[in-house]
């Protein structure tokens, strides 16, 4: 099996970066590429590569991985990152190697965050809205990374490729024991809930959280496609709309157990509303089901 096809979300392993401090791009830093506010003579060397690495993001952004070059990097906004081509390759040695740092920081903070955000809570519905709220604040800050991380994943090879599909891997599974969580415990607490029969996933083998949590991230990780920041809805406002969206569906397609029994002794059925919008009269004799 291509592990590229899982859900499962390099560089040199005994370099200097592959141990550095993992760092989100500042949030003073400006969005349009230009360098970081820090004075040449005062900064250091994770901060120079703070910049190679905003710049680098900029351009795969733009024009993408493939297309994007170390020259147009080095020339990345005004002034680019303040270290010129040949300084680039001081602190990185190659293209990919600027893309596994992208994708690598952003997913790993991702989880670091998710993690602290979720400590001490046991609701699994509260564990997922704050998942959900630090996920949309978290892209919201740089849509541009969000991009790469999505479109740019099989661009890496080798053990960069294996190192960012495995904190990619922890990040889905955090959020899949969430969502399985909330499935469980919602199966325990259905015997009153009417549900659509359209929606009831009860007797259709039940719903799978594997597709449940990968819906959620293709729903995360799109945003950047439609979403500004700067419009009037705020990254909050967005987040909890997501996540209202997202649990509602969830328990809108759990029902009665199958095989559970109402107090006439006949399985118990979900009803639709008829025309009136009164619930519809119950069927005589039994009744056939998926």
């Amino acid at each position: 099996m291509d592990k590229r096809k899982n859900e499962q979300a390099f560089g040199n392993s005994g370099g200097r970066l592959a141990s550095s401090p993992l760092r989100r791009r500042p949030a003073s830093s400006p969005s349009n590429g230009e360098p970081h506010p820090i004075a040449p003579d005062r900064e250091g060397p994770t901060d120079r590569l703070d910049r190679i690495v905003a710049a680098a993001t900029e351009a795969f952004a733009r024009a993408g991985y493939h297309k994007a070059t170390m020259r147009q990097i080095a020339q990345e906004g005004p002034g680019g990152p303040g270290v010129g081509l040949a300084g680039m390759y001081h602190y990185v040695d190659s293209k990919e190697r600027l893309l596994y740092l992208i994708q690598f920081r952003a997913f790993s903070g991702l989880l670091t965050e998710a993690t602290a955000a979720i400590s001490g809570i046991d609701d699994p519905i509260e564990q997922l809205r704050r998942l959900i709220h630090t996920h949309v604040l978290y892209v919201a800050s740089d849509m541009a990374t969000l991009k790469v991380c999505s479109h740019e994943l099989d661009s890496l090879t080798g053990e960069a490729y294996e190192q960012v599909r495995g904190v990619r891997r922890d990040y889905y599974d955090l959020a899949r024991s969430i969502v399985s969580r909330i499935i469980e415990e919602a199966k325990l607490t259905a015997d009153d809930r009417t549900v659509d029969p359209r929606v009831d996933l009860t007797s259709r083998g039940g719903l799978d959280d594997r597709v449940a949590t990968m819906s959620l991230f293709g729903t995360l990780n799109w945003i950047y496609r439609w979403y500004d920041p700067a419009q009037r809805r705020s990254p909050g406002n967005l987040a909890n709309q997501i996540f209202a969206q997202f649990v509602a569906g969830l328990l809108g397609t759990i029902g009665p157990a199958s095989g559970k029994r109402s107090s006439e002794g006949e399985p118990a059925r979900t009803k639709l509303p008829d025309s009136n919008g009164q619930p519809a009269p119950r069927r005589a004799g039994p009744q056939k089901r998926e």
